[in-house]
């Protein structure tokens, strides 16, 4: 199983960036699929997730309103639309994948099997 995360680079602030993670061996039907953002000295953090067997998404309240997490038609590619981006934004992202329902663990990353290598995200003021 590869995940690939794309689409990362630098913005200014109020900018957007829409993140990709494909999947590689592997399909995203009935997985709980997780972007999660890391910063230097920070510890990993979850923004958004969601269960592909349908289900609401979920999010931080620091990026709710702003990142929209989504699936595409292919079952192997899960998405992460980024607006009013800010310098507090700026981080490494990271997709995980786990092959069950979210339930309420979606932020845990222990919790996820399979994981990108990241794509950096750069806001500046």
């Amino acid at each position: 199983v590869q995940l690939v995360e794309s689409g990362g680079g630098s913005v200014q602030a109020g900018g957007s960036l829409s993140l990709s993670c494909a999947a590689s061996g592997y399909t995203f039907n009935k997985n709980c699929v997780g972007w999660f953002r890391q910063a230097p000295g920070t510890e990993r953090e979850g923004v958004a997730a969601i269960y592909t067997g349908g289900d609401s998404p979920n999010y931080a309240d620091s990026v709710k309103g702003r990142f929209t997490i989504s699936q595409g038609n292919a079952k192997n590619t899960v998405y992460l639309q980024m607006n009013s981006l800010k310098p507090e934004d700026t981080a490494m992202y990271y997709c995980a994948a786990q092959p069950r329902w979210c339930g309420n663990w979606y932020f845990l990353s222990t919790s996820y099997n399979y994981w990108g290598q990241g794509t950096q995200v750069t806001v500046s003021s």
